[in-house]
């Protein structure tokens, strides 16, 4: 194809909005002309469950309930008026909670107004509010941002040793639906132990986000903490971002939340129009069935031109693989549905992954998000010249066109996202196109979007394990002589797990506090252990 077939295929097949100031670009993917007839049909049933999810119809049919996170940017469309009252009061207390703290109304427990929040959650319950941080923070934040979501000791310490000697200072956020989260609860536990440590009242300093009801709100309750915000069953962790999971770190912050639900609202009201081909959302879950053949063969990496968006692909690898990711389809059939993504930014991946992605194995299609205003300048404001007539930002938008350029050469598919800047109503409208656009394809793969077994199932799993950890330990305490990996296997008369119990032991004796010796065999099996007294 010329040059100017490919600038005339650009003009035939591109989606602008002037308002909104955002661009896609299909025309690299290598589409044939009767692609969009062949699946109007199948798009046109989608667009149609989408306005019947949005009126409230049973979206999750394995859990029975309703999916909308529509409805927080717009809460007039919420099928009854005690949605939509819930919705506009949690919103409302977010910005006077927000208010009371950064007018220092609300204070730590040595009437010093609060500098910093700490956010504990796990999954979308801190990776939206991570990426929003990142994305739109500055030197100016009103609270800096800490992020707790993982039960990693190392990393609950670490987190910890940055607050050190500012917890008076720091306002906790727990974060969890059900409140029984373990990694959630377990950064709770060790936060509380280290606000008593240092001689503080935790609850005087923590805020919950949870359920009505759960056993994080009953606490929260019960210990007087500084407030409970709202979160519903109607929202999933990975669309709710512009619930308070999202809006109350991002307003303590600093961020301008009203900016950030109507640029989501905005791109809602775009993505509704019935013509597929003026609707952003569902030409991105076309462009997906058509790289991947809607089985997910090809893999989305995610290209952000941008520092500030090092985070998206992170954050898309949960809203997309936890909502695709499934076995089966609506009507039971085994289907192994799925789209992986990854990615990190640009241009740093052209120094990483780029090589494999233009000489490799032709199992990807790239999505290049680029972000045309610079936003950055020397002192006075003005870009410096790192060469005559050349700034860092021109190198970046080179490397950009030249990569998209480079992949096209070689027959690489790809898709650009332009948009004009990146603030709180562009990040809006960009987490807004994704939520609409996995729901679009699942509906054209036949899959639930909205549930996640897999996750249940190694939550499960987990619980199980930690169980026979328990068993185990309570076996060693009765017995105090060495004893080999299926020596305490068959003590405990499960001889079949073995390898877990092998796992289980070397881990407890490589931290002296669990207190389990080990001498080491001439291989694994020889190992033995015995617990101290």
């Amino acid at each position: 194809m010329s040059p100017l077939q490919r600038w005339q295929r650009y003009l035939d097949t591109v989606w602008h909005d002037e308002e909104l100031g955002i661009t896609l670009d299909i025309s690299r993917m290598a589409f044939d002309d009767g692609f969009l007839g062949r699946m109007a049909d199948p798009i046109d049933r989608a667009l149609d469950g989408m306005r019947e999810l949005e009126a409230g119809a049973i979206a999750n049919p394995d859990e029975k309930r309703m999916v909308g996170h529509y409805w927080l940017r717009a809460p007039e469309r919420a099928p009854n008026d005690e949605l939509r009252r819930a919705i506009r009061a949690a919103i409302d207390q977010v910005q006077s909670f927000a208010g009371d703290i950064h007018g220092a109304n609300l204070r730590g427990q040595r009437d010093e107004p609060f500098s910093d929040f700490l956010l504990i959650g796990i999954g979308g319950s801190a990776l939206g509010p991570q990426l929003v941080a990142d994305a739109l923070g500055t030197s100016g934040d009103l609270l800096r941002p800490h992020f707790m979501d993982n039960t990693d000791p190392d990393g609950i310490h670490r987190v910890l040793g940055e607050l050190q000697g500012r917890l008076d200072r720091t306002l906790v956020l727990v974060i969890s639906k059900s409140g029984g989260t373990p990694e959630t609860r377990n950064g709770m536990v060790e936060t509380q132990a280290a606000y008593a440590a240092a001689g503080f009242d935790f609850a005087r300093h923590a805020v919950a986000v949870t359920s009505t009801g759960s056993r994080l709100h009953q606490q929260a309750a019960r210990e007087k903490w500084l407030a409970i915000f709202p979160m519903w069953d109607w929202v999933g962790g990975r669309t709710s971002v512009t619930s308070a999971v999202g809006l109350l770190p991002a307003a303590l912050q600093g961020v301008d939340i009203d900016e950030f639900l109507t640029g989501a609202r905005l791109m809602d009201e775009r993505t509704r129009v019935v013509d597929p081909r003026n609707n952003p959302a569902a030409l991105l879950a076309l462009m997906w069935h058509w790289a991947g053949n809607g089985r997910g063969q090809r893999d989305m990496v995610v290209l952000p031109y941008k520092d500030r968006l090092m985070l998206f692909s992170r954050y898309l690898q949960q809203l997309v693989m936890e909502s695709l990711g499934k076995e089966c389809d609506l009507h039971g059939n085994t289907v192994h549905q799925g789209l992986a993504v990854y990615g990190n930014k640009g241009s740093t991946d052209q120094h990483a992954y780029v090589q494999q992605l233009r000489d490799g194995l032709n199992n990807f299609f790239v999505t290049l998000i680029e972000v045309l205003r610079e936003d950055a300048g020397s002192e006075s404001g003005e870009p410096v010249e790192v060469e005559p007539g050349v700034t860092s930002g021109d190198f970046l938008q080179g490397f950009l066109l030249g990569t998209r350029e480079a992949l096209h050469e070689k027959g690489r598919e790809s898709i650009t996202i332009t948009i004009r800047s990146l603030d709180a109503r562009s990040l809006g409208m960009l987490i807004a196109l994704y939520e609409r656009a996995v729901g679009l394809y699942a509906s054209l793969v036949m899959i639930n979007a909205y549930h996640q077994p897999g996750v249940e199932a190694g939550k499960r799993a987990a619980a199980a394990i930690l169980d026979l950890q328990r068993k185990l330990l309570a076996a060693m305490g009765e017995h105090a002589d060495y004893r080999t990996a299926a020596g305490w296997a068959d003590a405990l008369g499960e001889p079949e797990r073995v390898e877990t119990i092998h796992r289980l032991l070397e881990r407890l004796a490589a931290n002296p506090s669990r207190r389990v010796d080990r001498v080491a065999g001439p291989g694994p099996a020889e190992n033995t252990y015995r617990l101290r007294g």
